[in-house]
């Protein structure tokens, strides 16, 4: 069976294609289909982010999708970045420049009101137009500074 990940980015499709390893399934990135473009993520959740990008793959393939949409929720930012991480430190930011932004901006708020969470959602879209959607979280806070690398 085939299978598209909807996403160009080479570090993910390793990271997925490890852990499918050992299933019965020809893995495909949108980089083998160069004529689909961009799928612009207008979700206000990453579950509907993630379902969003796995049903347009599909649709234009022809193939079964798998999408991912994930980030961070601060709550002393009220549930900030969220779907905007990737974002929310502008253009062309770095992992550090993203989360230095967060550590500034949470400076003066003590330990106890740090609490934050990783949040990711994986959307599997078949060409039938089933979609299948599966959610996680860890739970944690926001370190007064970055640690290890």
């Amino acid at each position: 069976m085939k299978i598209v990940l909807a996403t160009k980015n080479t570090h993910k499709v390793e990271e997925i294609k490890v852990m499918l390893s050992g299933l019965p399934l020809e893995i495909m990135s949108l980089a083998d289909f160069p004529e689909i473009p961009e799928v612009e993520e207008t979700g206000t959740t990453f579950a509907e982010n993630a379902s969003i990008k796995a049903s347009a793959v599909s649709d234009a393939t022809g193939l079964v999708a798998l999408a991912d949409d994930s980030g961070l929720e601060v709550d002393a930012l009220g549930g900030d970045p969220g779907v905007y991480s990737n974002r929310f430190a502008g253009t062309g930011a770095t992992d550090r420049d993203k989360y230095m932004r967060i550590v500034k901006l949470l400076a003066d708020i003590p330990e106890p009101k740090r609490g934050a969470r990783f949040r990711a959602a994986v959307a599997i879209a078949t060409p039938d137009g089933d979609i299948y959607v599966v959610e996680g979280k860890v739970e944690g806070l926001i370190a007064h500074e970055p640690k290890g690398e």
